[in-house]
């Protein structure tokens, strides 16, 4: 079998990240590693071999105390049955193969370990991917791709079964975000590092007419009361344990002793056919 088309320019993403390293704006990792240590808090489990995998070593080097920093290339740099934690943060989204990095980050956990990723979902930017493709078509005729596909939360949530990691959670944390213009949007993503680098995008610079166009329809669209715009920026987090002998298990179906209905204290109706 031929290997799947590659989705992401590395070294473009590569590129985008450093530029933004110089000016980064870091308000939605902030907010990202506060989930992160509310969500570690909440598990009964001290860990004492952490490691981060990211894009920005700049920001999440110290989230975690003592954790070591691998970077989020195709292959990573993961020794296996060595972490107790592993966190993939704000970089699967820009990953090939999504199972594939989640399968070497359940190799790299001891038996009971922790995986928690956190990614952008499929909600994020729909307001400019809207206005960008319909300027496009309007000005062009054509379609050119602009931002990177993220998955809905259903979805990613199977991958983590599909990763074969036991117990898995997904969840989502919706955020709006407002801006002056479209443009100011525009440039926040690039102080992100997280513009176009896809490996189908435009090589040139977009015509001015486009982004002129989608600046009109964005603000017609999706204006607030003062004045300025909204962005929606999606949150997945996706949790799992490396499997474990002693971890709680499934009942088997059909095996309960008792009747749901008689723990909540009410009737029982049985469906039509």
């Amino acid at each position: 079998m031929s290997p799947p088309p590659k989705l992401t320019d590395r070294a473009a993403l590569a590129r985008n990240r450093t530029r933004a390293a110089d000016a980064p704006e870091d308000f939605l990792h902030a907010l990202a590693a506060d989930e992160v240590k509310d969500r570690l808090a909440m598990v009964n489990k001290s860990f004492n071999a952490p490691a981060i995998v990211t894009g920005h070593p700049g920001f999440w080097a110290d989230v975690v105390p003592g954790a070591r920093i691998v970077a989020d290339d195709e292959v990573l740099d993961l020794k296996p049955v060595a972490h107790d934690l592993l966190i993939h943060a704000m970089a699967l989204h820009w990953a090939g193969d999504p199972v594939g990095q989640m399968i070497q980050c359940l190799r790299a956990l001891k038996p009971d370990g922790v995986f928690l990723a956190i990614l952008f979902g499929g909600q994020t930017l729909h307001e400019l991917r809207a206005a960008l493709g319909q300027a496009e078509v309007e000005i062009t005729g054509g379609l050119s791709p602009r931002v990177v596909p993220m998955g809905e939360i259903r979805d990613l949530g199977g991958l983590l079964q599909r990763a074969g990691f036991a117990l898995p959670v997904a969840d989502s944390l919706p955020l709006t975000a407002s801006y002056e213009t479209p443009l100011h949007l525009m440039r926040e993503l690039r102080a992100m590092g997280e513009q176009n680098a896809l490996v189908n995008r435009l090589k040139h610079f977009t015509r001015l007419s486009v982004i002129r166009r989608a600046s009109e329809l964005y603000a017609s669209a999706y204006a607030e009361p003062d004045g300025r715009v909204r962005a929606t920026f999606e949150l997945i987090f996706l949790m799992g344990w490396a499997p474990d002998p002693n971890q709680p298990q499934p009942l088997r179906p059909g095996s309960a002793q008792s009747r749901l209905a008689e723990a909540l204290g009410t009737v029982e109706l049985p469906l039509k056919d």
